[in-house]
């Protein structure tokens, strides 16, 4: 027997998804036709998620994902965090390099958990929180891979964040919504690939794994 749902919420939950796919913005009568679903339906949807702050209105009348949305995913980033690090701090024992997890947000790579290796004499001191643009540093790059069907496709910097350091990620893929990587920064001279890229890939998919 298929489970119960709620159709309610099942169509509140498709509003902020085709708003969140719409940076444009939507006319309540260009949502209602997106959705396939009545306009008046669609309007008291509107009206109660407004009431929460998870939708807006521009001047023109347009819709757009609300800054209630926002509280929602802040708390989210702990779990991320703490579902990652286990595999983050394996991964910086095995290579002697820092470990982080990074994600999108906006055009901008958001480091969200970073480990350093426990049992080097210098490593890259890499802060959580810290940004960078999505176009520049291995982690950005990687997670533009995300658009790519290669599950093999790494990314690779050298000097682009900061001198002297080079870094490789891989993406972490299989989780809707979110676009992330993990990877490695070191200033130890050029990565040798053979050996650090297997690695990497491996726990991106351990990540996504945790992750599901």
């Amino acid at each position: 027997m298929a489970a119960e749902t709620s159709q309610t919420l099942d169509r509140g939950l498709r509003v902020l998804r085709v708003l969140a796919e719409s940076p444009e913005g939507l006319t309540i009568t260009e949502l209602s036709t997106r959705m396939e679903v009545n306009r008046t339906v669609v309007y008291r949807l509107i009206s109660t998620l407004e009431g929460h702050a998870l939708i807006r209105r521009d001047v023109r009348g347009r819709l757009f994902v609300g800054l209630g949305v926002l509280h929602l995913a802040s708390a989210v980033q702990p779990l991320l965090r703490e579902l990652a690090v286990p595999v983050l701090r394996s991964l910086a024992e095995a290579i002697g390099s820092t470990a982080h997890l990074t994600v999108a947000d906006g055009d901008e790579a958001l480091a969200l958990a970073v480990v350093e290796p426990t049992w080097t004499d210098f490593h890259v001191a890499y802060r959580i929180g810290s940004r960078h643009p999505l176009a520049a540093g291995a982690a950005g790059k990687a997670i533009g891979l995300l658009d790519q069907a290669d599950a093999s496709a790494y990314a690779v910097t050298s000097g682009e964040l900061q001198s002297g350091a080079h870094g490789l990620a891989a993406p972490v893929r299989g989780l809707e919504g979110l676009r992330a990587s993990v990877g490695i920064v070191t200033l130890d001279g050029a990565i040798d690939e053979s050996v650090v890229a297997p690695r990497v890939i491996a726990a991106a998919q351990q990540v996504a794994d945790r992750l599901r």
